[in-house]
This record gives structure tokens, C-alpha cells and sequence, in this order.
């Protein structure tokens, strides 16, 4: 007697599957690297682990359970290439910076501004502005700065990289969302 094997079912992958696991780990990818390999100019280097995360929030709109492992994940890479004082600093700041930027796509898309062209520049910039802030402040409270260091040093810094961060988040988010929404078969050509 012949044992009859099962049918195979084929289950076509969707959005809501797990495409936006696989996109977050290309992405820190290609941050990881390029925030180890970016020169410091003029005491500025974007933050491009920021970056990234920033686009997949904005582009895969996860809980924000979701985005708290997206920052703690952001954090525990950048501890190993960190050029600071405190390392560990990177863990609540990009836990932080992820945070934020869930929250301010979850209040956007709610309220009707899900295609407003600048929502990645602006939650690229916030995030990236909550993430310096956290860390620069655990810093200022290791070394025991004094504020005017925070105010007129840091904080100036925060801002540039926050523009720069949401120039990039608002630069790659359009051609990383055709290559999230591309299917099989697609031909651009």
C-alpha cells in the first residue's frame, strides 16, 4: 500500500507577514556599517542606524511594542562601535528615539497625513533629536558636565545631525518603500 504524500500549499507572502523583518535587518545592515565607516566632518557624522530605523517605523508602522525591539536592537549594535564616553548610553537613547518616532507616524497616519510627503524628514529629525538628547544627557550626567556644555557644545550638534538624519530618512524613504511594496514579476524597465 502507497502512502499518499500531503499537497503542498503555497502561501504567497503579504506585507503583513514578516517582509518587514527581513527590510529592518537589511536596513541596520547598511546603517551598522555606514555609522562605522562615515568620517566625522567638522565634528558631525549623520546617524544613520537613526536613519534607518526611521524609515522602516515609517514605512512598516509597527506597534509600539515593535518599536521598542526595534530600538533596543538599534542600541546593542551601536554599543560595539561607539567612540564614547558611556556606550551603554546608546541603548536608551535608541530605545527612546524609536519610541518617539512610533508614536509621532502612529498620530500622523491618524490624523489623515499618512502621504504627507515630509512625514519621514520630520520623524527622521524628531527621533533623531530625542535619541541625541537622551544620550548626550546620560553622558553630561557621567562626566558630570556643566549645562552650558550641554546648551552651547552638545545640543548644536543634536540639531545638525537631526538635520541630516531627516534629510536622509526623507531622501531613501521613497525608493526603500518600492522595494518593500515590490512583488515578484515587477518590471520597472
Amino acid at each position: 500500500m502507497e502512502k499518499q504524500r500531503p499537497e503542498l500549499i503555497k502561501i504567497e507572502p503579504t506585507q503583513e507577514g514578516y517582509r518587514w523583518v527581513a527590510i529592518t535587518a537589511m536596513l541596520f545592515a547598511i546603517g551598522i556599517i555606514l555609522h562605522t565607516v562615515s568620517p566625522n566632518v567638522g565634528g558631525v557624522t549623520p546617524n544613520w542606524t537613526i536613519a534607518m530605523y526611521s524609515i522602516v517605523i515609517n514605512l512598516t508602522r509597527p506597534t509600539l511594542k515593535q518599536a521598542l525591539g526595534i530600538g533596543f536592537i538599534a542600541g546593542i549594535t551601536l554599543v560595539p562601535s561607539s567612540k564614547s564616553a558611556f556606550p551603554l548610553g546608546n541603548i536608551a537613547s535608541e530605545l527612546s528615539g524609536a519610541f518617539v518616532c512610533a508614536i509621532l507616524v502612529k498620530s500622523m497616519c491618524a490624523a489623515g497625513l499618512e502621504n504627507w510627503r515630509f512625514r519621514p524628514f520630520l520623524t527622521g529629525f524628531l527621533a533623531t533629536m530625542t535619541s541625541g538628547s537622551v544620550f548626550t544627557l546620560i553622558i553630561k550626567a557621567v562626566l558630570n558636565l556643566p549645562w552650558s556644555v550641554w546648551i552651547y557644545a552638545m545640543l548644536p550638534v543634536i540639531v545638525t545631525v537631526g538635520v541630516l538624519n531627516g534629510l536622509i530618512t526623507f531622501l531613501l524613504f521613497p525608493p526603500v518603500k518600492k522595494l518593500f511594496y515590490a512583488q515578484d514579476g515587477d518590471n520597472d524597465e
